[in-house]
């Protein structure tokens, strides 16, 4: 089972249920509003990273970025649409 981590946006509509049709059958949001956010570890779990950009400030896309860097984790970005997300993680 794949797990994902979206960063950004406050709802994500349906996207969590396409991601499900194309293999992502966790799917893990953060909103990216808190402050707190950028102190929390990524999910031990976690396969893909998916930013929204945006939907993000500047200072939490580059914390997520050394973050997924530490931890080696795979990190793409894309816009909030289902087009650019589907193009962004078809290229994992």
């Amino acid at each position: 089972m794949r797990s994902l981590l979206i960063v950004g946006a406050d709802h994500l509509g349906t996207i969590p249920s396409k991601l499900g049709k194309v293999g992502y059958k966790r799917v893990v949001h953060l909103s990216g509003r808190k402050v707190q956010m950028v102190k929390r570890k990524i999910p031990d779990h976690i396969d893909l990273i998916l930013v929204l950009t945006d939907y993000i400030n500047h200072n939490l896309s580059a914390v997520i970025k050394q973050k997924a860097k530490e931890q080696e984790i795979p990190i793409r970005y894309a816009k909030r649409s289902w087009s650019s997300i589907h193009q962004a993680i078809a290229a994992e």
